[in-house]
């Protein structure tokens, strides 16, 4: 089926290509990729964009001794197609199969696990300034997307590059721009003149002549300042130059020949160096060039028209963003933020009616929450949109720029919880750890999409700091679940009565806790289901209701249980001398890999049958393991 890639066996085999086959090479991995995450899913538009970029570091560099650090990593597709992976793409972030990012229990040539943005180039110079120590020789290469340096961690990562002019090579991705073919060339050109050994020995020998008289050190200076002004019009990359980096580019990121040249000079270059690529994300698959957002992260779709195949229904992204739109027609007050995800958590709506009122700041949690604190401070409603898994970035501005100050600020926490398919990175089973224990904070979680609603209205118009933390996807198919009809902070909803065992359950978890107890009703067993939808404050008198009964206690969280809801509760019950029995389920205390949600529920015994046989198991209600 394929000429060159299906005669390809290792990494190294690059080198002995032709260009003709290296271009055949590319194409042939886009047709390979673009059926394969038709079927499974993934990120298609941004690892169509670096084929032609992958294969020229393989065909520069040898990564059995040198080094590649992937940026995000979404976009180490080709780099594991060419590293013997070929086969695994069937099983593409499925449970127990090949992971969407690097992964270095996976491959040796997976270097660092990577899954957050900005990360790259911190890690690469940690590995540059070991090469030194050990007086070795071997490259370290980061490949980091425009969208990734907006990260402070990348700016600050490129500042101490440059203070010690450590040899590192960074590739930039830049893919949000055209490059015209005369602009390439031209700089290509620029880039070989001033790496080029000729012209630094010229230079050399140039300056050490001249400085050896005060006169020529005159003229040096002069010639300096001068250089320094051409530079300022003609060289594009004068913030890298000013910090300390030798700037190449831009170069055309899909042209083989010319990217090798570039990395072959950077290659060969002392101190750091910074390329600049240009490249079209989703390149070669015609839906994805015209819809790169779309197919960035992608489910299953058809590969002749680009039709996505998934299921109809409200989430708890699209639920959010229309009631943000509806609150925001009332109250011109609400401001609406978000880190570079305007499409993922459901504000593309808001951000076209209310362009004024709309702010994506990039890739920087940290400064979005402040941003949001200073908003706040002035008399705005600003509501932060972002990941679970991309909260843990701001932490300290959340403690120290929202919290201290009880500022109203809304964080609307999506991926609360199993994320599925991106893994260990991205699963969003943190948040009410890091969040619970910091003082003025108030934690809310809907048990359905229609709860959300109720909890965003009331969020807005509290006086306070509020999160509120959603799953990803939509409500619990099997259940009409209906929403709280108030908010009240410390009152929980008792949606079932009954037995010696209370289910206090959050969130999504409510619905497999109403569905355990049919599974335990039809084996005659009796519990309680209580929707705890206000996880911080508790309900501590329903608490000691049901502790002076004496009722057996199951927390049910989609949360790690080391610091979380269940860690609460039983905080309080322990404090207060009870000797209530209390069972915490959640995540343990390891991080959960890769699988669809359903798979994870059942490993972790968080789906209804595993509830059921969690609680029977603990309090001696005769279970049976062949009834499961």
């Amino acid at each position: 089926m394929y000429k060159v890639l299906g005669r390809f066996d290792e990494p190294t085999a690059i080198q002995k290509m032709t260009l003709a086959e290296l271009e055949i090479l590319s194409e042939e991995i886009r047709s390979f990729l673009i059926d394969k995450v038709s079927k499974t899913g993934g990120h298609l538009a941004s690892n169509l964009g670096v084929v032609e970029l992958t294969i020229s570091l393989y065909n520069v560099f040898d990564f059995k001794k040198d080094r590649l650090i992937w940026d995000v990593g979404h976009q180490s597709y080709v780099h594991k197609v060419l590293t013997g992976r070929m086969e695994a793409f069937d099983t593409l972030r499925q449970y127990g199969g090949l992971s969407g990012f690097p992964k270095p229990e996976e491959s040796t040539y997976d270097m660092f696990i990577t899954g957050h943005s900005s990360t790259s180039i911190s890690a690469a110079l940690g590995m540059a300034r070991v090469r030194d120590l050990k007086k070795a020789d071997y490259c370290i290469v980061s490949v980091i997307g425009d969208g990734a340096l907006t990260g402070g961690m990348a700016m600050e990562a490129l500042n101490d590059v440059g203070d010690r002019k450590t040899k590192i090579i960074i590739v930039l991705n830049d893919n949000q721009m055209s490059i015209a073919n005369n602009v390439g060339g031209i700089s290509t050109y620029l880039s070989q003149l001033r790496v080029g050994p000729s012209y630094t020995r010229l230079k050399n020998e140039f300056n050490s002549t001249l400085l050896k008289s005060s006169l020529g050190k005159g003229v040096v200076n002069g010639i300096n300042k001068i250089k320094d002004s051409i530079k300022q019009f003609i060289v594009p990359g004068m913030l890298f130059e000013e910090m300390g980096l030798t700037y190449l580019g831009p170069i055309d990121g899909h042209n083989i020949k010319e990217v090798s040249k570039v990395l072959a000079l950077a290659k060969n270059t002392d101190g750091p160096v910074i390329i600049h690529t240009i490249t079209q994300k989703g390149k070669g698959y015609d839906f994805a060039e015209k819809n790169p957002n779309k197919f960035h992260g992608v489910g299953p779709f058809d590969c002749d028209s680009g039709e996505i195949c998934f299921t109809s229904g409200s989430t708890y992204s699209k639920v959010f963003g229309d009631e943000l739109v509806k609150i925001a027609e009332k109250n011109r007050k609400v401001i609406a933020l978000t880190a570079a995800m305007k499409d993922g958590t459901g504000l593309v709506e808001f951000s076209k009616k209310f362009q004024d009122r709309f702010f994506d700041v990039g890739i920087a949690e940290q400064h979005a929450v402040t941003l949001a604190a200073g908003m706040a401070r002035d008399g705005a409603k600003p509501v932060f949109a972002v990941y679970s898994t991309f909260l843990q970035r701001a932490y300290d501005q959340i403690v120290h720029d929202v919290c201290i100050g009880k500022l109203p600020v809304v964080l609307a926490i999506d991926r609360a919880g199993i994320v599925g398919e991106d893994g260990e990175t991205h699963q969003g089973i943190f948040d009410l750890s890091y969040l619970s224990h910091i003082p003025n904070l108030t934690i809310l979680a809907p048990k359905c999409t229609e709860e959300l609603r109720v909890m965003l209205r009331w969020a807005v118009e509290y006086s306070g700091p509020v999160a509120i933390r959603y799953p990803r996807g939509g409500d619990v198919k099997e259940l009409d679940l209906e929403p709280v009809g108030k908010i009240e902070l410390g009152q929980w909803e008792v949606l079932k009565s009954g037995g010696d065992i209370a289910i206090l359950a959050v969130g999504k978890m409510v619905g497999h806790a109403i569905l355990a107890a049919k599974i335990l009703e039809e084996k005659g067993i009796a519990v309680s289901v209580i929707n705890a939808y206000c996880v911080k404050p508790l309900d501590y008198s329903l608490i000691d209701d049901l502790c002076e009964k004496a009722c057996k206690i199951v927390t049910v969280e989609d949360n790690v249980i080391n610091g979380g809801f269940g860690s609460l509760v039983l905080s309080y019950i322990s404090n207060k001398n009870k000797k209530t029995e209390v069972l915490n389920l959640g995540y343990k205390d390891e991080f959960v890999e890769q699988g669809s949600p359903e798979i994870l529920y059942s490993l972790f015994g968080l789906d209804p049958e595993g509830i059921a046989k969690n609680i029977m198991t603990r309090f001696d209600k005769g279970v049976n393991d062949e009834q499961y």
